[in-house]
């Protein structure tokens, strides 16, 4: 943002590829974060803490929206390295 400010297109293009890495970040741990919260369920399961039908099922949409939170995290980050890119450009 700063080479935005001043005007310092070496500073855009080094905030950009920032921003590009921390995309590519979000989007390499996405299968991560899904296998973890799979693991999560499967520990439940076993370990005997959830018995029945009911709290399977509310732990296993809980689980599955927060990997969800991930997809968010990941089209947000997407989101400003592409509003990034594309002020930078117009400079």
């Amino acid at each position: 943002m700063g080479g935005l400010m001043i005007g310092s297109q070496p500073i855009m293009w080094i905030g950009a590829l920032m921003f590009g890495a921390s995309s590519l970040f979000a989007l390499i741990t996405l299968p991560v974060e899904f296998d973890a919260s799979r693991r999560a369920m499967d520990h439940l399961e076993r370990m005997g803490i959830l018995v029945d039908d009911a709290e399977l099922d509310g732990a296993r949409q809980v689980l599955r929206a927060a990997a969800w939170t991930y997809v968010a995290a990941a089209v947000a980050a997407i989101g400003s390295w592409a509003m990034y890119l594309l002020l930078s450009r117009r400079r």
